[in-house]
Protein backbone atom coordinates (compact mmCIF):
# COMPACT_ATOMS: atom_id res chain seq x y z
CA UNK A 1 0.00 0.00 0.00
CA UNK A 2 1.32 3.22 -1.00
CA UNK A 3 1.68 6.32 1.49
CA UNK A 4 -0.68 8.48 -0.39
CA UNK A 5 -3.13 5.11 -0.15
CA UNK A 6 -3.75 5.65 3.43
CA UNK A 7 -6.90 7.73 4.44
CA UNK A 8 -6.42 11.52 6.33
CA UNK A 9 -6.59 9.55 9.68
CA UNK A 10 -4.75 6.52 10.26
CA UNK A 11 -5.07 3.46 13.00
CA UNK A 12 -2.04 1.78 14.86
CA UNK A 13 -1.81 -0.77 12.51
CA UNK A 14 -1.31 1.46 9.80
CA UNK A 15 1.12 3.37 12.07
CA UNK A 16 3.28 0.06 12.31
CA UNK A 17 2.88 -0.82 8.04
CA UNK A 18 4.19 3.09 6.92
CA UNK A 19 7.06 3.12 9.79
CA UNK A 20 7.78 -0.65 10.02
CA UNK A 21 7.43 -0.96 13.66
CA UNK A 22 5.99 -3.27 16.19
CA UNK A 23 2.89 -1.85 18.29
CA UNK A 24 4.43 -1.27 21.10
CA UNK A 25 6.67 0.94 19.43
CA UNK A 26 3.90 3.00 18.03
CA UNK A 27 2.03 3.21 21.41
CA UNK A 28 5.16 4.18 23.04
CA UNK A 29 5.85 7.14 20.53
CA UNK A 30 1.95 8.08 20.73
CA UNK A 31 2.11 8.00 24.68
CA UNK A 32 5.28 10.59 24.76
CA UNK A 33 3.81 12.76 22.21
CA UNK A 34 6.39 12.09 20.14
CA UNK A 35 3.35 11.70 17.13
CA UNK A 36 0.60 13.85 17.35
CA UNK A 37 -2.85 11.79 17.71
CA UNK A 38 -5.95 11.82 19.73
CA UNK A 39 -7.90 9.12 20.79
CA UNK A 40 -11.80 8.08 20.13
CA UNK A 41 -12.17 5.69 23.70
CA UNK A 42 -9.84 3.25 23.21
CA UNK A 43 -8.94 3.85 19.30
CA UNK A 44 -6.43 6.29 18.75
CA UNK A 45 -6.15 7.86 15.37
CA UNK A 46 -3.20 9.59 14.15
CA UNK A 47 -3.34 11.96 11.02
CA UNK A 48 -1.24 10.99 8.05
CA UNK A 49 0.25 14.81 8.67
CA UNK A 50 1.26 14.18 11.93
CA UNK A 51 3.38 10.68 10.61
CA UNK A 52 4.88 13.23 8.00
CA UNK A 53 5.86 15.85 10.56
CA UNK A 54 7.43 12.91 12.86
CA UNK A 55 9.17 11.51 9.85
CA UNK A 56 10.69 14.99 8.75
CA UNK A 57 11.70 16.45 12.24
CA UNK A 58 13.42 12.54 13.23
CA UNK A 59 15.58 12.52 9.35
CA UNK A 60 19.33 12.99 9.89
CA UNK A 61 20.43 15.55 7.28
CA UNK A 62 23.90 17.26 6.19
Amino acid sequence: MTYDSYNDLITINELCDILSIGKNTAYRLLNDKKIKAFRIGRTWKISRQAVTDFIYHNSYSD
